[in-house]
């Protein structure tokens, strides 16, 4: 059994970004990652799909055991319903939850990851729940109702996203897809990162939201920055050992990073001219040279097929940096 891991920036962002805000659930344009599939594929019903099941798959829960292909899966997680149209699963997808806006055909309704609520959800008439948390116990409510539920947090390694997109082809009935998924993704991330220069120490500070929260190097996101050989000046603040650390405006200052990525962009409404006016920022070094860069929201904050697009972006400004 995989036990349940500490979401990242996913859950966090959904309770303090969102909150920092004044907003309850962001607004995204949709960008499209090298490796996500077109969700109008058509179903599979073929002998082929059927020969796979039952199938049991390991989840963050224990065995959840599969006695037929489901064809109506209800996703309470953003970034897992981004993997259930890349693997080729959409049409299967009869319900997402309010924070799931890509793709844009995903079924998106009022259901909450947040804040489940096992009637609503038992309403869509699922044969597959999928969650990343197990918030108000919706896995064990769930279950007497005897509808089976895979519990996948939040990714805090490469490793884990890799896992989890493929527990959710094997339980879908869709393993191959999933399988080039993966394959596709760990091609395109270490292509990217052996085309980063890395002769310059270059240092960066990822924004969380403007309180202002950042990330460390041991978080999952860091771990992507850790690819470019980026230091994260986060790792010497105070309560760095959390993985997200409350940083003041002074110390951020003090640091001075070549670089600055902000994930508060859609949410939050942050760019290089309203850093500028914080005290002691306008003369930061990512603020003169034009080095502070723009996430998009949302896809700094999952763990699904666009890391490939996050990494791009990242990819894209260390080498601007490296060459200025």
């Amino acid at each position: 059994m995989r036990p349940v891991r500490t979401a990242f920036a996913g859950a966090l962002l959904g309770t303090l970004v969102l909150a920092a805000c004044g907003q309850t659930a962001p607004t995204a344009p949709s960008t499209t990652a090298p490796v996500t599939s077109d969700s109008a594929a058509p179903a599979s019903s073929s002998s082929a799909a059927a020969a796979g099941f039952p199938v049991t798959v390991e989840a963050a829960n224990g065995k959840v055991t599969l006695a037929k292909r489901p064809e109506r899966i209800v996703s309470l997680s953003a970034a897992h319903t981004e993997t259930l149209f890349a693997i080729g699963a959409g049409p299967q997808v009869v319900a997402v939850d309010d924070q799931s806006n890509f793709p844009q055909q995903a079924p998106r309704t009022d259901l909450s990851g947040f804040k489940p609520n096992v009637e609503a959800i038992a309403a869509q008439k699922p044969d597959l729940v999928i969650v990343s948390n197990d918030i108000n116990k919706v896995v064990s409510e769930l279950g007497k109702l005897n509808v089976p539920v895979l519990l996948e947090p939040a990714a805090t390694k490469l490793d884990e996203a890799y896992d989890e997109i493929a527990d959710l082809g094997a339980a879908t009935g869709n393993k191959p897809k999933a399988d080039e998924l993966v394959t596709t993704m760990k091609g395109s991330l270490d292509k990217l990162a052996a085309s980063a220069p890395k002769d310059r120490k270059l240092t960066y500070y990822h924004e969380l939201d403007q309180t202002p929260y950042a990330a460390t190097s041991s978080t999952f996101i860091g771990q992507i920055y850790a690819m470019f050989g980026l230091v994260n000046i986060a790792d010497k603040a105070p309560g760095a050992a959390g993985g997200y650390p409350k940083l003041s405006k002074e110390f951020v200052a003090q640091a001075d990073p070549d670089l600055i990525f902000l994930a508060d962009v859609k949410c939050c409404g942050q760019n290089k001219d309203v850093l500028a006016k914080r005290p002691g920022w306008k003369n930061l070094k990512a603020v003169k040279n034009d080095q502070v860069v723009a996430l998009d929201d949302d896809v700094a904050s999952r763990w699904g097929p666009r890391i490939v697009d996050l990494a791009q972006t990242i990819g894209d400004a260390v080498s601007k940096a490296a060459g200025s």
